[in-house]
């Protein structure tokens, strides 16, 4: 999976680019937030990958172990009513985008207490007070939706010009400012090849809708390496290119250098309330999912790219720099093993959704009678993040 430029001709220039957009970089606070934010997931993870194998967890569970920098990086370069959307790889987006460990765990625990109240499990995190708009478990379906809700953002403040909060045009909502936004969508590489993902790239091009797809190209789709079932798979961006977006690729092994390619990057689609295209070089540590054998793939390569993680290299850049000392990050990830530590208790201690009273809820009303589902509609159990 090369890590090159796209174009090598412009190598020196890349390097002048990114030694300027490094002078720009967050303060060292701002920093030693990432690098909790990326252990916290590393943690979390961890804790999952346990209590799956425990059988406390069921159904498909992906962890995004070692892609941390890439939902910690692109989250913290736009604004928090921005909204975002993702496949289902998503506890790192959920806890990056301000999910509490508590709600994030009990959720794969299938407990009323979870963000979705225990009937999304690992593949659907949804915190709508976050703008998180879902973990989306059919490969390619949050591509149009991402374009829908950039749509939608885009509507409100050129045509309505009033923020929407829960289906009202509220001019004083507190959490969300009217103003010029950006959606992020994010997908792997092996959803890059399906019809919808092209049909929402031609109508953001045509419409000029500001929605940034994120391609976390691990280079392996599933289990099948990316050079054997994508055509051109050495220049992703030519796929957005080719419907006029504007498309970079971007090395997410390095949480600094993504932040400086990215945050510029996400700026100028706000202002230019134009589309982006983003294929963002990644890699997982652990398989497709918790049940994948791995044997796409060797040992040998799986530990080349751990000599790279993200997590490790901010810590030493920061060590480096007197940011941290050795007793802070012990510290650190003693809080942090504490606080997922505490997030698995929740979780086991959290009572389960009552089958009757909430099976029929929360789904879609019925417009006639006799017509499936059979139990009319009602809301349930109010959900723990609202």
């Amino acid at each position: 999976m090369t890590q090159a430029p796209a174009n090598p001709s412009n190598a020196m220039s890349n390097q002048t680019d990114s030694a300027k957009a490094h002078a720009s970089l967050p303060d060292a606070d701002t920093q030693l937030g990432w690098l909790r934010s990326m252990q916290r997931i590393r943690e979390f993870e961890n804790r999952t990958m346990q209590a799956y194998q425990q059988a406390k967890i069921g159904g498909f569970c992906h962890v995004y172990t070692g892609q941390e920098a890439v939902a910690v990086a692109t989250i913290a370069s736009v604004n928090h009513d921005d909204p975002v959307v993702t496949a289902y790889r998503d506890h790192g987006h959920a806890l990056a985008r301000g999910m509490s460990a508590r709600a994030c765990m009990a959720e794969m625990y299938g407990k009323i207490t979870g963000c979705a109240k225990g009937k999304g499990g690992s593949m659907h995190m949804f915190d709508r007070p976050n703008w998180l708009f879902g973990g989306h478990g059919i490969v390619g379906a949050q591509t149009p939706l991402g374009a829908g809700l950039a749509f939608a953002a885009k509507y409100e403040n050129e045509v309505l010009k009033a923020p929407v909060h829960e289906g009202k045009i509220t001019p004083n909502a507190p959490e969300h400012t009217p103003g010029k936004k950006v959606s992020l969508c994010y997908l792997g590489d092996g959803a890059i090849d399906q019809g919808a993902f092209h049909e929402a790239l031609n109508l953001v091009a045509i419409y000029d809708i500001p929605c940034i797809y994120i391609i976390e190209n691990n280079g392996y789709s599933m289990g099948t390496a990316i050079h054997r079932h994508s055509a051109n798979a050495d220049n992703l961006i030519s796929r957005g290119q080719s419907y006029g977006i504007d498309s970079v690729e971007i090395d997410g092994l390095d949480i600094r250098d993504l932040y400086a390619a990215f945050k510029p990057f996400a700026d100028r689609c706000r202002e230019t309330s134009r589309p982006g295209f983003i294929d963002l070089k990644t890699y997982r540590y652990q398989g497709h999912s918790m049940s994948d054998p791995q044997k796409y793939r060797t040992k040998d390569e799986v530990d080349q790219y751990k000599e790279k993680d993200s997590i490790a290299r901010l810590l030493g850049q920061l060590l480096e720099e007197g940011a941290i000392t050795e007793d802070g990050w012990k510290a650190m990830q003693k809080e942090i093993r504490d606080e997922v530590k505490d997030a698995v208790d929740f979780a086991e201690n959290s009572p389960a959704p009552e089958t009757e009273a909430e099976l029929f809820t929360d789904v879609y009303a019925n417009p006639e009678k006799n017509l499936s589902p059979t139990a009319d509609y009602h809301h349930g159990t109010m959900n723990p993040l609202l």
